[in-house]
C-alpha cells in the first residue's frame, strides 16, 4: 500500500497497492471521480505523455472505490496526480488538470 520510503522522503507505493504495474522508469498515478470533467482531460494528457516516454506507465484510480488509499495519501480532490519514480516513491504531486509541459517536466525528476 502506501508506506513511508526508507529514506524518509515521500510515500512509497507498489504494484499491489496501486492495483497495476509500475512503469519501468516512472508512473503517473491519477486519482479521478466519475463526474469530474477535468479528470477526463487529465486522463488524455497523462496517457499521451506516457505514450511518448518509454518506460512510463499511467494508472488511473477511482477515488470513490479506493477510499483507503485516498486517505493514506491525503488526496482531497480530483484530479490529483502523483509522479512516482521507478521504485514507487512519490516525487511530485499536483492537484487539478495539469499541462502537458508540466507533466513532462515532473517526469524529469522521476527518471
Amino acid at each position: 500500500m502506501a508506506e513511508a520510503a526508507p529514506d524518509g522522503s515521500g510515500p512509497l507505493l507498489d504494484s499491489a497497492g496501486l492495483g497495476a504495474e509500475l512503469g519501468a522508469r516512472a508512473t503517473l498515478v491519477q486519482f479521478s471521480s466519475a463526474f469530474c470533467a477535468p479528470c477526463r482531460a487529465t486522463r488524455r494528457v497523462l496517457a499521451e505523455v506516457a505514450g511518448m516516454v518509454p518506460g512510463v506507465a499511467h494508472v488511473e484510480i477511482d477515488a470513490e472505490a479506493r477510499l483507503e488509499l485516498v486517505r493514506a495519501l491525503d488526496v482531497l480532490s480530483t484530479p490529483t496526480v502523483l509522479v512516482l519514480d521507478a521504485d514507487g516513491r512519490v516525487v511530485r504531486r499536483a492537484v487539478g488538470q495539469p499541462r502537458k509541459a508540466d507533466v513532462i517536466a515532473a517526469l524529469g525528476e522521476a527518471v
